[in-house]
């Protein structure tokens, strides 16, 4: 039992707001890439990418796995990304400080959707059932690439809003 849940339960919980947390932070990068801040659905991002790291910490086990790590990493890269949307407001260098870490924690949810869905998707799992075969690190690099590209793009979109202003003026 899991904060009073069958293992089960528990799973499809953490499933369903690892999914929500991916689709919205699909639709906040969206919105960086143009330039739109899009207070709720960054809201709920974080709020349900941090919910999927903590909830990862919930299952158990005997030792330190790979995906306690890639919560580990997440969590921190959330911090930075909370502070600089919320305390700091995006001033200065915190505006890239965010997209980054908002980027960099939405590639770490499709990472570990990637990984489960190479280990629990009968087909994919025959293709690479180490994890270790080319179908697996090719789908891997894309994503990297994919979000690489998106990084790049999102703080060119997401700049200061006065230099937009200013850029549109002139």
């Amino acid at each position: 039992m899991i904060l009073g849940m069958s293992l089960s339960t528990f799973t499809i919980l953490h499933t369903a707001i690892s999914l929500v947390g991916i689709v919205s932070g699909v639709v906040v990068v969206f919105g960086l890439l143009s330039g739109k801040r899009l207070d709720r659905w960054t809201a709920l991002f974080l709020l349900t990418t941090v919910l999927t790291s903590v909830t990862g910490f919930m299952f158990p086990f005997d030792h330190l796995l790979p995906s306690h790590k890639v919560g580990m990493i997440s969590l921190v890269v959330l911090a930075f990304a909370l502070v600089a949307r919320y305390s700091i407001r995006l001033a200065g260098g915190w505006r890239r400080t965010y997209v980054l870490t908002a980027v960099m924690a939405l590639y770490l949810n499709v990472f570990v959707l990637v990984v489960q869905s190479f280990l629990k998707v009968p087909a994919l799992h025959a293709l690479a059932p180490t994890q270790q075969e080319p179908p697996f690190l090719v789908a891997q690099l894309i994503v990297l690439a994919i979000f690489i590209w998106l990084a790049i793009a999102a703080v060119k979109g997401f700049r200061d809003d006065n230099r937009r202003a200013l850029r549109q003026a002139a």
